[in-house]
């Protein structure tokens, strides 16, 4: 007699499903999610249980990233042994601001490693977080370790240079990610200033004509008075604007230019 393994229906996790429930339901909120990105991120939720409100996932330009914090949440939850993470100091340049790191990730105390590395230096890393190269190459190697470890092909936000950021003891004071600004965010998200700032660099836009019209578009006198939702919201209008009309983008920023008033 043979046996066939069926699967179980959703039905009959309903932890499982509430997640993919919650998850599908914030991301539309927060994106202009695809069918198949919805897809994508239902299939991420039952492989990984990974969860869009504690920041697990990010999506960035039409595709789902992991993140640090997502990816240990999965190593604690899969009950992993160990994390052995050191410096490769014949890689590394100190002076130069360029550090490379190796993670060994043990799934159990027998198991054996799943090595990865990481790398930083000032022409890989955010200008906001230039000397955080340590640390951003030290989370760097362990996301590839884990990402190899538990099965996981997504590219994780960390080792994306334009979103990676520093822990949270280093301090990057700004208007859009100061420590009380709701536009912050704590839980291993990619900030939205570094978000904003790629947006700028990408299309060649005026920073200030941009933080000018952020403002108008939240309705506050400064950008720093909006919520984050606002803030998001205005970078997912700025990405499609710039996509699909750069022209007519840089005629609306240029209305927002001040006029030089003539002194006697």
């Amino acid at each position: 007699m043979s046996f066939q393994r069926t699967k179980v229906p959703l039905r009959d996790h309903p932890q499982l499903n509430s997640l993919i429930v919650r998850n599908t339901k914030l991301a539309r909120r927060t994106w202009e999610i695809t069918a198949e990105q919805v897809g994508v991120l239902k299939s991420l939720t039952e492989e990984f249980h990974l969860s869009v409100s504690l920041g697990d996932l990010k999506l960035l330009e039409g595709r789902w990233y992991v993140t640090n914090s997502g990816l240990l949440r999965l190593a604690r939850r899969n009950n992993c042994s160990s994390i052995i993470v050191r410096p490769v100091k014949e890689f590394s340049d100190p002076a130069q601001g360029r550090w490379v790191f190796r993670a060994a990730v043990h799934k159990s105390r027998k198991s054996k490693p799943f090595v990865g590395y990481g790398d930083a230096d000032p022409t890989n890393v955010s200008s906001l977080v230039r000397g955080a190269e340590l640390r951003i190459a030290e989370t760097r190697a362990v996301n590839r370790a884990l990402r190899k470890a538990y099965g996981i092909g997504l590219c994780s936000v960390e080792e994306l240079g334009a979103f990676s950021s520093p822990s949270r003891s280093a301090s990057t004071p700004s208007s859009l990610n100061g420590p009380h600004s709701s536009n912050s965010s704590g839980n291993g998200q990619p900030r939205l200033r570094d978000q904003l700032c790629l947006l700028i660099r990408q299309y060649n836009l005026d920073p200030n004509l941009v933080k000018a019209y952020a403002a108008d578009f939240c309705g506050t006198e400064a950008l720093s008075g909006a919520s984050r939702e606002l803030v998001e919201s205005f970078i997912s209008h700025l990405s499609s604007a710039a996509k699909e009309n750069r022209d007519a983008l840089i005629c609306k920023l240029n209305s927002y230019a001040q006029p030089v008033e003539a002194r006697s």
